[in-house]
């Protein structure tokens, strides 16, 4: 598999033009994926979607919901945005895909849980941090702001180590996104009356080990516990 994956980005590398890596990746999935998902697609295409879980996930590459967590099609309601976040409860007429998101799983959809996936190395929690690309301005700061109780509480917690602090802010990041989940009234009645279970997972990429983030712990998981 390690073998096939470095083949398959060398290819990439070299043919990044036109629409030649998507229209192979097509073929690939056609050829190995669609075989054995065709029955169950048809299924989901005629029966509607009924996933079990919102996915609020952060956009990088390497952190996709639905391989940390091994889904099959019609299993996770994915929601990725810059560092995984949910900004509060905020019904203004303004522009809100997240909570538009959020609500359509919640209420039309009805998923049993939520989970919010934060991850190693996030380069959104790094412009938090003061890192910001200069080329993102326009809308990355304001957007990562809605994390700043996360910074505040990072800095407090390790003032005299940045790279101990960026962790820990990516961590508190995740707390933060719960907090504001409860926000939603609508969403804190189901979670009061047990139909709605939210939950913290913190991914690290380089060892692939996945965490539950609690309020006071952080607990990673193994295969056996898992």
């Amino acid at each position: 598999m390690l073998h096939r994956n470095a083949k398959r980005h060398r290819q990439s590398e070299q043919g990044k033009n036109g629409m030649d890596e998507l229209i192979k990746g097509y073929q690939r999935f056609r050829a190995h994926r669609w075989p054995d998902e065709r029955g169950l697609r048809e299924h989901l295409a005629r029966e509607g979607q009924q996933p079990h879980t919102l996915a609020i996930a952060c956009s990088d590459s390497r952190a996709a919901p639905e391989l940390i967590f091994d889904c099959a099609p019609g299993e996770i309601f994915s929601l990725r945005n810059i560092a995984n976040l949910v900004p509060p409860y905020e019904p203004d007429g303004a522009r809100h895909g997240t909570s538009a998101a959020i609500e359509f799983a919640v209420r039309v959809l009805k998923v049993k849980r939520i989970a919010v996936i934060g991850h190693s190395q996030c380069g959104g929690v790094a412009a938090l941090m003061g890192d910001a690309p200069a080329q993102a301005q326009d809308f990355l700061l304001p957007w990562i702001k809605t994390a700043e109780p996360a910074k505040q509480r990072a800095l407090q917690a390790c003032p005299h180590d940045h790279e101990a602090a960026q962790h820990r802010c990516e961590i508190e990041n995740i707390r933060v996104s719960l907090e504001n989940l409860q926000s939603f009234p609508w969403l804190a009645q189901a979670s009061a009356a047990q139909k709605l279970t939210v939950l913290g997972f913190y991914f690290d990429i380089r060892t692939g080990i996945l965490s539950h983030v609690q309020s006071d712990r952080v607990t990673p998981l193994n295969e056996a516990t898992a």
